[in-house]
């Protein structure tokens, strides 16, 4: 899909959210439902297939998020992948993100961790990486076991290497 319908449907989402008052809660829950769409080869082939009716795709949106998430992200997830726009899903969702957090007057954080990271570690990591840009920022956690340890912090094009892979790639290179 075009960039520009992309964006389009990232500012309607937004603005949804925003009229409901719900988008601090929506837009973490919708990052969250990206990433783990973005991880997840059957549940991102089961929104996609377009043999599967918008109806039953929809429908495992409500299975899926239902009880867990809030009705307006259920709702606005269904609407994407009904109108059959699931393949574009993360990119959508991640352009929402940005224009929350532009919104806020904050920088986008992600970050990725091997292990869920307390909410302590959260703040004192915000709090750090806002001293390393000199911006508040807007802290997105993503749990990837890839990283084995430490942590992966992606705030706009720059990019702090601190993880357990990188160091022995970085050995296995010296050897």
């Amino acid at each position: 899909m075009s960039d520009a319908r992309i964006d389009g449907y990232a500012r309607a989402l937004f603005e949804i959210a925003r009229a409901e008052g719900t988008l601090d809660e929506v837009e973490d829950e919708l990052f969250r439902f990206a990433r783990s769409y973005e991880s997840s080869d059957a549940l991102r082939n089961a929104l996609t297939d377009e043999q599967i009716p918008a109806g039953k795709r929809q429908a495992i949106v409500e299975d899926l998020l239902g009880g867990k998430a809030t009705a307006t992200t259920t709702q606005l997830v269904s609407m994407v992948v009904g109108s059959g726009r699931g393949r574009d899903l993360p990119a959508i969702i991640d352009k929402l993100v940005a224009r929350a957090s532009s919104s806020k007057h904050l920088e986008l954080a992600e970050v990725r961790s091997a292990v869920p990271l307390t909410q302590d570690q959260e703040t004192r990591l915000a709090a750090a990486l806002a001293n390393a840009t000199g911006k508040p920022v807007n802290l997105k956690v993503v749990v990837d076991p890839s990283v084995l340890g430490g942590i992966v912090a992606t705030i706009g094009d720059t990019v702090i290497d601190g993880s357990v892979r990188t160091r022995i790639d970085q050995l296995k290179s010296r050897l």
